[in-house]
């Protein structure tokens, strides 16, 4: 105990640049820690996004390619599948259910997204979890939206409000369906999937915001008011993708291969959690990065307390002799060192989980609202710990050093003078 209460002293009478090579480790941990928690939690997210669903129909593409924009609402289709192809795959024998998805408009930064009611029925997150209403419910007419929770806590949404959608899937839209409002019918509990941040219509006011438009532009001279178009037939030539649900988990390789070779247009089938693994391995590279750049960070910062407890040492070394003087054996000065390296690494692990909890909160809902992405304030995992651990052995290991040479330092070396 007085070993550690003299390397604590001896801290604190170095406290400026002790200081800064605390803070030094401590912004390492928290990056690192940070890193890991950001890792976990997007692999977790995006696995708990969609569960239940078959299968994943589209335009022929890349599985990622179609998982991430019919799912995560990210990036866009390069063609679309006709409404025949899709009512003769619904209803093949091994086919429970459907729903439609139809993308390319938006609202506010927010994409809009046209379904049918089963999608509220049939659509799961996590382990297996329903949607479920906060407020209101679905669609019960052409012109009814239903609102994922960020969208209507973002803009402040309620029951009955009136929105304009916007053609394009972009935040700046050169042309909006105004003639055509919908309003609010539904408001959905928070999922913490992109469901939150997706306002959903049906299929048939998807279709009437577009009957005067061709070719993704405005027919010049046409204008079809909403009342006219609320009484045509607004079955859509074509959709973008499509879930599919079937019987049983027996059929699904079969029905794959045999919508991937269906002959009347090209058409590709994925199987969710098996596109998400292929997402996963394109992404492991960017996560190893990010790890070793993590890595080398803490590196740094216990490079730097190596280097102020070695350059330290110099100035010590009459400091070193005095203790020898008094009766301190080498030992006792080699367990004052590792002390003072132990202190520093502990306190810069302490202050770097400090860190860390301090970043999540105030960054918690800025990542939630930008990316989607939330991340509990919870407790470390064990990973964490075991990081927190390396971390503090690293430290001692470096602090080893410089302990070893004034282990070595002799007393008449240490009062010795020198010109």
């Amino acid at each position: 105990m007085a070993i550690l209460r003299l390397a604590l002293e001896s801290v604190l009478n170095r406290r400026v640049t002790a200081g800064l090579t605390l803070l030094a480790v401590a912004l390492s941990i928290a990056m690192l820690l940070g890193v890991e928690k950001m890792r976990r939690e997007a692999r977790e997210t995006f696995a708990n996004t969609i569960s239940g669903t078959d299968l994943i129909v589209g335009a022929r593409s890349g599985a990622v390619q179609l998982l991430l924009y019919t799912v995560f609402r990210i990036g866009n289709a390069t063609s679309n599948i006709s409404w025949e192809s899709y009512r003769r795959i619904a209803e093949l024998p091994r086919v429970r259910w459907t729903v439609p998805v139809m993308l390319g408009d938006s609202h506010r930064g927010f994409r809009v997204l046209g379904t049918t009611r089963g999608y509220f029925e049939h659509y799961r997150y996590a382990r297996r979890e329903s949607l479920a209403f906060a407020s209101g419910g679905p669609f019960g007419d052409v012109f009814d939206a239903v609102l994922g929770a960020e969208v209507a806590a973002r803009l402040g949404y309620v029951l009955g409000d009136d929105l304009v959608v916007a053609h394009g899937a972009g935040e700046v839209s050169l042309f909006e369906h105004d003639d055509k409002p919908f309003r609010v019918a539904g408001i959905l509990a928070r999922t913490g999937t992109p469901v939150d941040r997706t306002v959903h219509v049906g299929i048939e006011g998807f279709t009437a915001m577009h009957v005067d438009w061709r070719a993704g532009v405005p027919v010049p001279g046409l204008k079809i008011p909403a009342e006219q178009a609320r009484v045509m037939d607004l079955t859509p030539k074509t959709i973008t993708a499509f879930l599919v649900g079937l019987d049983s988990k027996i059929a699904i390789f079969d029905l794959r291969r045999r919508i991937n070779e269906y002959r009347r247009e090209p058409l590709l089938a994925i199987i969710p959690g098996v596109a998400l693994q292929e997402l996963w391995d394109l992404m492991s590279v960017a996560e190893n990065v990010l790890r070793v750049i993590s890595a080398m960070v803490v590196v740094t910062g216990l490079l730097g307390m190596l280097t102020v407890i070695l350059s330290s040492l110099e100035a010590r070394r009459r400091e070193m002799a005095v203790l020898r003087s008094v009766g301190a054996r080498p030992l006792h000065v080699f367990a004052l060192f590792m002390s003072e390296a132990g202190m520093l690494a502990l306190l810069g692990a302490a202050a770097g989980v400090g860190l860390l909890y301090a970043g999540l909160m105030i960054g918690q809902p800025i990542v939630a609202r930008e990316f989607g992405l939330h991340v509990p304030i919870a407790m470390l995992a064990p990973a964490d710990w075991r990081i927190l651990a390396a971390v503090v052995l690293a430290g001692l290991a470096a602090g080893g050093i410089p302990a070893f040479r004034a282990y070595r330092l002799s007393l008449a070396d240490g009062l010795s003078m020198r010109v």
